[in-house]
């Protein structure tokens, strides 16, 4: 008697899954037959940043073939408009996708500046969180420290590089330690608040200029932050009064264990 229940019961189970099958099959047949009935644009803004509009990404899918409105689904390139977009320098990811209702979904994720450019050929750029240049805006600053002096990168204004590859100009421009520096102030509230420029010197070492009270900060090279740094908190918290940080020219930290201070010379 139990020997026809186990043979029934698998095959209703597999009965079952058969029909789950093509009830999803017969779902996106139809689905991807359906037309488009709006495009949704979401851009991911980070600190306000607007490198790019929703109604930018929008003219660039249209730009694409035209209105996308009431063409069937099936008959989007996603893949066409993802690799549109990424095309754009300000942009870092997207994803372009349709749901069952009929929109056409594209999401846009700005990338992120830490830092600026001002190279020594008085070109600008940005350096982003993940290791990249990208050019300027002309429709919105980013509030960064501003790195110069010695550093220079060919084409770095005008397209994407990333830092990261193995090329000998990369590592010749300082770019590659102007990131580190500033990935290190980014990621610090106080530090980010407090420090407004970055100088790479003929030398290749580099200084900071706080946005109160004008030193220039020497850090030596780009290693060892963390330890030099901790450094500076301590003697902005304890040895220097506010009322004094105006008399000190220089604020050295390339020295084990010690901060060397030099004072502005009276007139």
């Amino acid at each position: 008697m139990n020997a026809p229940r186990a043979i029934v019961r698998p095959l209703l189970l597999a009965a079952t899954a058969a029909l789950v099958v093509v009830a999803l099959g017969f779902v996106e047949r139809t689905a991807d037959r359906r037309p488009v009935q709006d495009l949704a644009i979401d851009v991911r803004e980070v600190d306000d940043a607007r490198f790019i509009t929703p109604q930018q990404v929008r003219e660039q899918v249209l730009g694409m073939g035209g209105e996308v409105v009431g063409v069937p689904l099936a008959e989007m390139d996603l893949e066409a408009i993802e690799e549109r977009l990424r095309a754009v320098p300000w942009v870092s990811a997207v994803e372009a996708y349709h749901t069952l209702d009929g929109i056409l979904h594209v999401r846009v994720e700005q990338r992120e500046p830490i830092v600026r450019v001002l190279d020594r050929d008085g070109r600008g750029y940005y350096l982003d969180a993940e290791g990249h240049t990208m050019p300027l805006s002309a429709q919105h600053t980013a509030r960064v420290p501003v790195a110069l002096g010695a550093v220079h990168l060919d084409g770095a204004a005008d397209r994407v590089i990333d830092l990261h590859a193995t090329d000998s100009l990369i590592a010749a421009s300082h770019l590659p330690e102007v990131h580190r520096i500033a990935t290190f102030l980014h990621q610090d509230p106080f530090w980010a608040a407090l420090i407004d420029q970055i100088i790479v010197t003929p030398e290749g070492e580099f200084e900071l200029v706080p946005r109160v009270g004008g030193q220039r900060i020497r850090i030596g090279g780009a290693d060892r932050l963390e330890p030099r740094f901790a450094k500076l908190r301590l003697f902005y918290r304890q040895g220097i009064d506010q009322t004094d940080w105006r008399r000190h020219a220089i604020i050295d930290l390339r020295f084990d264990g010690q901060v060397v201070c030099t004072q502005r010379s009276t007139p």
